[in-house]
């Protein structure tokens, strides 16, 4: 599953394509974004923006409408010059965003809908990032495991399964620790580590320490690199005690 530093390229890439100009022709297979369409048509209305919120990817038109997509595993954003051919089957098209230049094909998009406001919590790839209200919505989820809160998208967007070990492991924190057992400064260092690295990831290749490693031993200490789930955790057993 792409990760915040994946879908902000995606975003980036389609940002400096479509934002400023008109759409020509909207395309969709999904009923819930033909129906909006059909009452308040696509075409004609500006590409204010695109940006990326977490995992999410999100376009904004004029008329404070917004088109959120979320590409699960297999889901895809191409952008083709207009006339050029698709390098993907057209069975596989969910919609399609067309100006005068380009057009921005969604393949395989499980999750897309119309909003007339984006809802996610403080995005740690955005350029100004609230670590107050992410702390507060860390805060709220106490009792839950902070491995598992971190992918929570309402909660901090971006993280996912493999930020999500490489974060607590540059921190020393188990992914199993509850949120209750750790202190504002270990949350805010946990914050602070997540939205560097993303932000490093987005300008170079990243190697990961954990990720995919399980049973290899730790860059720190030689322990053997644990794995459990199908969340895909991954952690060393000494260094995140």
């Amino acid at each position: 599953m792409p990760e915040g530093d994946t879908i902000f390229r995606a975003a980036r890439t389609l940002d400096r394509a479509l934002a400023g100009k008109i759409v020509t022709r909207f395309e969709t297979v999904l009923p819930k974004l033909a129906r909006v369409d059909d009452q308040t048509p696509l075409r004609g209305r500006k590409v204010e923006r695109v940006t990326s919120s977490g995992k999410h990817l999100i376009i904004e038109f004029s008329g404070e409408l917004f088109l959120r997509t979320h590409l699960r595993m297999n889901g895809s954003w191409h952008l083709y010059r207009t006339g050029e051919r698709w390098r993907k089957r057209r069975d596989d098209m969910r919609l399609v965003i067309a100006t005068e230049d380009f057009e921005a094909v969604g393949f395989n998009i499980p999750i897309a809908e119309f909003q007339s406001a984006p809802v996610h919590g403080p995005d740690l790839l955005a350029e100004q990032f609230d670590a107050d209200e992410a702390l507060r919505r860390l805060r709220e989820r106490d009792t839950a495991e902070i491995g598992e809160v971190l992918l929570n998208q309402h909660v901090v967007a971006g993280i996912g399964n493999i930020y999500k070990s490489e974060v607590l492991f540059e921190c020393g924190v188990s992914p199993f620790k509850k949120v209750s057992e750790l202190d504002e400064e270990t949350l805010r260092r946990i914050m602070k580590k997540g939205r560097a690295m993303l932000q490093r990831s987005t300008r170079e290749r990243p190697r990961w320490s954990v990720y995919q490693r399980g049973g290899q031993p730790c860059r720190k200490c030689g322990t053997a690199i644990q794995r459990q789930g199908l969340r895909s955790t991954y952690w060393c057993p000494k260094c995140q005690k």
